[in-house]
């Protein structure tokens, strides 16, 4: 019997040290993670850091490229600037026509006797 009383007291102790290197597990593992949570929480400020620095750099290399734009081309009179814009709304109201014409599925757009003067004209220049 005091054997058994024995064995029940070791039996006991190696519990007690089971549980308390447990316990100092469980801590252990509870610091890590707050430390992993604190590198996260501060990688990802670093990673908004770069973004908003980036974000900066890029509008500041844009005003750049407009200011240098501006400085190689300036803007044209207003006069040019006005036929162009009416050069492009001649250029949309006929793309119509002679896209037909150039897939072949319309006539001549303006009408047959201008294609001839036409013909005669660049043949008479040439």
């Amino acid at each position: 019997m005091f054997s058994l009383f024995t064995q029940e007291i070791c039996l006991s102790k190696r519990h007690e040290e089971i549980v308390s290197q447990r316990l100092l597990l469980l801590h252990q593992m509870e610091n890590k993670f707050g430390d992993q949570n604190t590198d996260k929480a501060s990688q990802l400020q670093a990673a908004k850091t770069a973004f908003q620095r980036n974000l900066s750099l890029l509008k500041d290399i844009e005003a750049a490229e407009k200011s240098l734009q501006s400085k190689i081309h300036p803007h044209p009179p207003s006069q040019v600037a006005s036929l162009e814009t009416r050069y492009w709304a001649s250029v949309e109201e006929y793309i119509p026509k002679w896209e037909q014409f150039l897939l072949g599925q319309a006539p001549y757009p303006i009408g047959v006797e201008n294609q001839n003067e036409a013909e005669n004209i660049v043949l008479n220049e040439a």
